[in-house]
């Protein structure tokens, strides 16, 4: 029975993160589809009342605005719960967060600065 190596490890756990992603792409543009083309046929639906006169033109924009509103509200929440799963996702398989690396990033800055400053010292006391 064959081990997977550390590197086998991090490559298989990378491919999983971008399919993940990926995947996540995918639904994310198909719902954004779907819903624009609900909209286009709702608009087109009233447009279709207001020239046969069954409602009045000043009404058919009106509830046109507010499917417009509500599609906007609707699809932020939407993203900000699609954004939500997708961290989670990049939490369990271990991914590091932009803060992670910003933190990190720091870090490594303040020793690189401590390290000079020892350099120096132990060059001045030479």
């Amino acid at each position: 029975m064959a081990t997977k190596t550390k590197e086998q490890t991090k490559e298989t756990t990378e491919e999983e993160r971008r399919t993940i992603l990926e995947m996540a792409r995918k639904v994310l543009l198909a719902g954004m589809g779907a819903v624009a083309l609900a909209q286009d046929e709702v608009e087109a639906f009233v447009n279709k009342l207001i020239e046969r006169g069954e409602i009045a033109e000043k009404d058919g924009k009106n509830l046109i605005d507010d499917l417009r509103e509500k599609r906007k509200k609707e699809t932020k929440k939407a993203e900000k719960e699609v954004n939500k799963r997708i961290e989670e996702v990049l939490e369990r398989l271990n991914v590091p967060s932009k803060a992670d690396i910003e933190a990190l990033n720091q870090k490594i800055a303040t020793l690189t600065e401590k390290i000079d400053e020892l350099k120096e010292a132990q060059a001045q006391a030479e």
